[in-house]
């Protein structure tokens, strides 16, 4: 019978199924961060139990470390080097591989894994972090778990799932000049609703996400978990095995006829379809409390919950374009790749951020990321545009006590969640592609980039 890509990836790794119908499913790599992965390691060793394969565990300092240029230990969260200090500590008693505040490598964790080859078409991997499915772009099976279920999957190398059904949504076409892989996620989400992928492992597909180059289908594959998502993943194809060539962690090559069999079969039935024209998509905007409510930008705020419309204090009817903005944020798993700041700098060049912004910074993915762009004059490009450049890390994709943005300010941000409270108390956050971030710190309000990339242009 036709498998799926879903399918085949399970089968390879479903250790054994038990009598509720659960499964026990073979875990190829951990990946920890500091804001969970001491308080999981810790209770391991008080339990005396060890990590079953530290080769195949990693931690990374990215959630609470500070993003500022110079940093140490500290943090501006009370409390915050804490959990730095004891993740360090607990990740060398646990001779697990470490990516410290100041190493070369360190970085978010769903950039540096594919940036290093840890993550690989056909492995599973697990992290305490929703947004784990972003390295489904490698064709792997990768989703967020708690830190009770990292310690199960240190000690044991298993974890017990119930096997989730299969979704695959397919873009036709090709999409138009400055609608990016953001544009993508935003209208499945705004189309299906932020439940949309509720127990389903969604698989990408379809000739715009062919033409996607990894790290776009990993901002589309990262939006997964905001449509409920288990996992989000596309087939690897020769994209995939060339970005991936001569990475630290990957193969010497990719000749293995086992790499060409991951692709869903001809004729593999999915449990779910749902098919998008790409080719009709604009850039999308979010004006609510949730990505799904999310908008084309040249359109009017639509009806929605009276909570989300007096949180973002937009009405129903009203315009989105030429709403102002105080704050333009670029940063995250989701949108701070090379390819995206290479894409927004060449945006804003010969441009000035507006004199009514009160911030505007980018905060590439990781240090790798932050040097290459360095090397390229990226970094030039933003901070003479009015962009603050930062070190490399989760910083205010999240509110995590520390770093803040003037309270009451409207956020234009490349991240992935536009939550009550999600970039600090009273912040009013739009999520929008790194390009519409741009457009809209230059113009000072929320703005379409297609038209700035005609300003340029002319």
């Amino acid at each position: 019978m036709p498998s799926t890509l879903f399918e085949k990836i399970w089968q390879a790794h479903c250790v054994d199924t038990m009598p509720s119908g659960s499964a026990l499913v073979a875990i190829d790599r951990v990946f920890l961060h500091e804001r969970t992965g001491a308080a999981a390691l810790k209770s391991m060793a008080a339990a005396g139990r060890p990590v079953r394969d530290p080769a195949r565990v990693f931690a990374v300092m990215d959630h609470i470390v500070d993003t500022r240029i110079g940093r140490g230990d500290g943090t501006l969260m009370e409390g915050g080097s804490a959990f730095i200090t004891e993740t360090r500590a607990a990740a060398h008693a646990a001779g697990i591989t470490l990516f410290d505040v100041n190493d070369p490598d360190q970085g978010i964790t769903h950039v540096i894994s594919p940036e290093l080859g840890i993550v690989l078409p056909g492995v599973t991997l697990v992290a305490p972090d929703s947004h784990t499915c972003t390295q489904g772009a490698l064709g792997a099976l990768a989703w967020g778990i708690g830190s009770s279920e990292a310690e199960h999957a240190m000690a044991t190398g298993v974890l017990r799932l119930d096997k989730p059904r299969t979704m695959r949504v397919t873009f036709t076409g090709k999409l138009a000049a400055g609608v990016t892989a953001k544009d993508m996620a935003l209208a499945l989400i705004a189309a299906h609703g932020a439940g949309g992928g509720a127990g389903h492992a969604v698989e990408f597909a379809g000739e715009a996400v062919e033409a996607l180059d990894i790290e776009a289908r990993m901002t589309l594959c990262n939006m997964a978990t905001e449509f409920s998502a288990m996992a989000g993943f596309i087939a690897p194809d020769a994209k995939t095995f060339a970005y991936l060539a001569g990475r630290r962690y990957a193969p010497a090559n990719f000749d293995d006829p086992y790499w060409k069999t991951l692709r869903s079969d001809e004729g593999a039935t999915f449990d779910t379809e749902i098919v998008i024209d790409a080719a009709s998509l604009a850039p999308m905007v979010s004006w609510g409390t949730s990505p799904q409510h999310s908008m084309p930008i040249d359109g009017a705020v639509p009806q929605g919950p009276e909570r989300a419309h007096r949180y973002i204090d937009l009405a129903p009817g009203a315009a989105m374009l030429g709403t102002p903005i105080d704050v333009a944020f670029i940063g995250s798993c989701t949108n701070a790749r090379l390819s995206d700041l290479r894409r927004a700098a060449a945006l804003v060049k010969g441009h000035r951020v507006a004199d009514t912004i009160r911030k505007a910074m980018v905060v590439p993915g990781s240090s790798a990321v932050k040097r290459a762009a360095e090397a390229e004059g990226l970094d030039t490009i933003f901070t003479e545009a009015g962009f603050e450049w930062r070190a490399s890390g989760c910083s205010l994709c999240f509110f995590a006590g520390g770093e803040r943005f003037p309270e009451g300010s409207r956020t234009i941000s490349s991240t992935n969640r536009n939550f009550e409270g999600r970039q600090g108390p009273g912040i009013r956050t739009h999520i929008a592609s790194p390009e519409t971030v741009i457009a809209s710190a230059v113009a000072g309000v929320i703005a379409d980039p297609r038209e700035l990339a005609r300003e340029s242009a002319q």
